[in-house]
């Protein structure tokens, strides 16, 4: 699927930098949005800035990505099946607690895959029924290569990039289009105080236009900052007997 986005824009975990990025990207594309979310009444302010800004229709509905067995029923009760949906459920966590306790590794893994996989799975089965539609997963460069600085949630990111891959495969030719971001660095509640190389750091807005972009033109998979694809080479590109003595 590529051109102008028609129809309506899914936004999960709305309360996000990112998620409000994007719906101010497709809003201004005249799309009507919808925002879910845990809490969705923390969403109202956005809701209200949405439609007196662009115009367009928001709608507010609740989901928890970890309550798998009512994804179903979330999707079934969305006033329409959107033409687009975006992913950008996560949980990053800090690596020392994620490695130290397994309860919160699995909430990690489970908020970063398992989750996502999930609510995109249902609505990949609905859109592909139909014959149309776009899904935009937001994964993350850490799934390339796992690190010991942030395995757990790396780990994770790649599962999800493997899922999105093979949803892709699985659907071309279907009408249903996958998307695969990988941001890098963005400047939001999760990274702020760390100190970050600038030419690796977007904006929240640069992503929200950059999947608007993918979601236009067909891409597959997009770095928003295109310097990550050599950043993410070179680290691939290190043998296995000398990375593990690193600590990137």
């Amino acid at each position: 699927m590529s051109g102008a986005v028609k129809g309506p824009v899914l936004i999960l975990g709305a309360g996000s930098d990112i998620a409000r990025a994007c719906a101010r990207a497709f809003a201004a594309r005249g799309c009507a949005i919808q925002l879910a979310a845990r809490d969705p009444g923390r969403l109202e302010a956005d809701r209200a800035d949405l439609e007196t800004r662009y115009g367009v229709t928001v709608s507010l509905h609740e989901v928890d990505a970890l309550e798998v067995e009512a994804h179903e029923s979330f999707v079934a009760g969305l006033p329409e099946l959107p033409m687009v949906a975006i992913c950008a459920v996560g949980l990053m966590g800090e690596q020392d607690e994620n490695a130290a306790d397994m309860t919160r590794a699995a909430l990690v893994m489970r908020s970063n895959f398992e989750g996502p996989a999930s609510l995109l799975g249902v609505l990949a089965n609905r859109m592909e029924a139909r014959g149309a539609g776009t899904l935009v997963g937001i994964s993350s460069v850490a799934g390339e290569r796992g690190r010991a600085s942030n395995y757990i949630y790396g780990s994770a990111k790649a599962g999800f990039t493997a899922y999105l891959s093979g949803l892709r495969n699985r659907l071309a030719g279907r009408g249903v289009h996958v998307v695969t971001v990988l941001p890098g660095f963005v400047a939001t509640k999760m990274t702020e105080g760390m100190d970050l190389p600038k030419p690796l750091l977007a904006q929240p807005d640069e992503v929200g236009r950059a999947i608007l972009g993918a979601v236009e033109k067909g891409r597959d998979v997009i770095h928003v900052r295109r310097i990550w694809r050599l950043v993410m080479a070179v680290i691939k590109a290190i043998p296995e007997a000398i990375f593990k003595k690193t600590s990137i």
